[in-house]
């Protein structure tokens, strides 16, 4: 498959979205969404800087990152990050791609990392905030204020601070493309998770605003908001339990991590140019009322 194509589906047409010349930052791209996404645009043609809280050759204190976050430290242990190896498949692609371990709540690293990759793969043209954490669950009464200020600090302030840090760039160009990936617990709410469902919807009241004062500048700002994906981490949920969410969904399955990078891959090529302020729900249908 020649770069440039991104396929819908096996045996379908492919869609164009030439990306050759762009230079694109995704965030949490070790696995799941943030990965397909960086190898979408990537085969598309972009230069990416696959960045992530994990890097396979990292050393880490597994107990303090597991009190942190229980998913970042059952996947720091599980040979499922795939940081450097999305970074070599895109390479093979013949699409240039750097990884970096970015925790987007430092905002000396986020500086240090965008200023490597200005300098490795050249100034940023799109930002891809994906990085999130989804184990704060429990009943709101049992809550914890510091799980709160976590999952703030992570989910919408970290898109904050990324999207901050490329803005200026991204303004004095006079063209960019920010995404941020939201959730369908935005869009429905999210039982027992509270903070998850609340900062989702926070980052569509961000990706609105921005595209308010982004719109002159020719920068566009648009939010995705997957449902039920058969990413890592929701394969970890109970079998029962994702039969139960695949029966809710009108498509009668859980979505696939390529479904999602394609609606960004198009959300930040030339085809989207009049497109910004937008919600885009790829969720099979699960919050379409079914019977």
């Amino acid at each position: 498959m020649r770069r440039g194509s991104i396929p819908l589906r096996e045996n379908d047409m492919p869609i164009l979205m030439n990306l050759e010349g762009k230079v694109a930052l995704v965030t949490g791209a070790s696995r799941g969404l943030g990965r397909a996404i960086a190898l979408a645009l990537g085969q598309a043609g972009a230069a990416v800087a696959v960045t992530d809280l994990l890097i396979e050759d990292a050393e880490y204190d597994a107990k303090a990152l597991s009190e942190y976050s229980i998913l970042a430290g059952h996947f720091s242990q599980s040979g499922e990050v795939k940081t450097l190896q999305t970074v070599q498949e895109i390479q093979a692609m013949g699409s240039k791609s750097v990884a970096m371990k970015l925790d987007v709540t430092v905002h000396e690293e986020i500086k240090r990392v965008v200023q490597a990759i200005e300098v490795q793969l050249g100034p940023i043209d799109i930002l891809v905030n994906n990085a999130a954490v989804m184990d704060n669950l429990g009943k709101f009464d049992e809550q914890k204020l510091e799980r709160w200020e976590r999952d703030l600090k992570v989910n919408l302030t970290g898109a904050y601070n990324c999207s901050k840090a490329v803005w200026s760039s991204m303004v004095h160009k006079g063209w960019g493309r920010i995404i941020n990936i939201s959730s369908v617990a935005a869009l429905m709410g999210a039982s027992l998770q509270p903070s998850y469902g609340a900062t989702k919807a926070g980052l569509i009241g961000l990706s609105k605003s921005l595209a308010i004062e982004a719109g002159r500048y020719g920068i566009t700002v648009n939010t995705v908001c997957p449902g039920f994906i058969a990413t890592e981490a929701v394969k970890l949920y109970d079998e029962r339990m994702t039969e139960r969410i695949a029966k809710r969904t009108a498509l009668k399955r859980l979505g696939r991590p390529e479904e999602v990078a394609q609606v960004v891959a198009f959300l930040v090529s030339d085809a989207a140019s009049y497109i910004t302020g937008a919600v885009i729900p790829v969720t099979g249908g699960i919050d379409l009322l079914t019977l």
